[in-house]
């Protein structure tokens, strides 16, 4: 799978390939979107419990519908079988709903490159912004964000309301802009020296003393390893959602990296901070130059670079080490080879290339 298939009909792709969760259905919406290929996806979600599209997937299918006027088939809670027609992405101010527990940074993920290919516009966006099991708003605004844009794929976030699980309740805005040049080159082998650490613990709707709590068991922990840290504690708006959270920002000579650990009901604050801390460490004795969830979340960027949808760009290669080669990494390289002419060669190792393909 070295380049995309060129022919006029959809992709056939299978949601029970590699880890077979929702990336699969996200990746081939944004992408179908950006290259106008519809796509036909079988056995959807079929490594999961329960299997076939979820509410928050569903909002994917309705927010690429919403943008395209594309069309999607089988679009409904429970189906194991999606086809996908796309239309030409227009620019515009969108409001989409992802529900309760569904994840709004990953729908935004999701539609933030066609958007921004079209011209820009702005998502506001409704649901659950810092859950498990999906990067959390600041894991996006800190991390995320400065990466997209060193592609030269802008966009200005802010939180309105926090949304913890299982409320959700929360609402972020986007404002995205057009594309601007892009780098001919992006190689991160290295992330070189720490230049500082900040520990931001949040809390929504709860005391303030468990904030306080979170980041003093989180610089401890920190401190334990040698690694001296910054701490700020703060409440977080909100309506009837209420939680905490442990973000860990860490910026290198050459990288940025994140961190975060979630509070639930019964946990001590104290347990949240370490988590932080405990995967900050691990990142440590790896030599990644970019954490396992910006190691996976690159390679559609990269992958647009190098197909030259970003603009002219010789030789348009992104070379990077990541600190762990998850399946989660594989399967997203594998459908984004299906859609562009590019090939992604990902080393046991945890060394990474996005070529072009021809």
């Amino acid at each position: 799978m070295a380049g995309a298939n060129q022919h006029a009909g959809p992709l056939e792709l299978r949601g029970d390939e590699g880890e077979g969760g929702g990336q699969i259905l996200r990746s081939a919406l944004s992408l179908s979107l950006v290259t106008g290929r519809p796509f036909h996806l079988t056995r959807l979600r079929a490594n999961r419990h329960p299997a076939g599209l979820r509410p928050q997937h569903l909002a994917c299918v309705r927010g690429a519908e919403l943008i395209s006027e594309g069309r999607g088939q089988g679009a409904e809670v429970g189906s194991s079988e999606l086809r996908f027609d796309p239309g030409p992405v227009r620019p515009g101010d969108y409001v989409l709903e992802v529900g309760t527990a569904g994840s709004t940074p990953l729908l935004f993920q999701c539609l933030f490159y066609p958007l921004a290919l079209a011209g820009g516009g702005s998502l506001t966006l409704r649901g659950g912004t810092h859950l498990p099991h999906s990067p959390s708003y600041h894991y996006l605004a800190g991390v995320w964000l400065p990466m997209a844009q060193a592609y030269g794929l802008r966009a200005s976030l802010r939180l309105v309301h926090a949304g913890f699980h299982p409320e959700g309740a929360g609402e972020f805005h986007a404002e995205v802009g057009p594309v601007l040049e892009p780098p001919r080159l992006v190689d991160l082998p290295a992330r070189g020296t720490l230049r500082d650490i900040s520990v931001s613990s949040f809390v929504g709707g709860l005391p303030f003393t468990i904030a306080e709590r979170q980041s003093k068991a989180a610089m401890a922990a920190l401190r334990e390893q040698g690694i001296y840290s910054h701490a700020e504690n703060r409440p977080l708006p909100g309506m009837r959602s209420v939680g905490t959270v442990t973000f860990i920002l860490a910026q290198f000579e050459n990288t940025i990296a994140g961190f975060t650990a979630l509070g639930e009901r019964g946990r001590p604050a104290e347990e949240v901070g370490r988590e932080a801390a405990e995967e900050v460490a691990r990142f440590m004795e790896s030599g990644g130059a970019l954490d396992e969830h910006l190691g996976d979340q690159i390679l559609l960027p990269a992958a647009l670079l190098a197909a030259g949808k970003l603009g002219p760009a010789s030789p348009g290669t992104t070379r990077y080490t990541t600190a762990r080669v998850t399946e989660h990494l594989r399967t997203h390289a594998r459908v984004i080879e299906r859609f562009l002419p590019v090939r992604v060669t990902v080393e046991p190792g945890g060394a990474v290339e996005v070529t072009p393909s021809r």
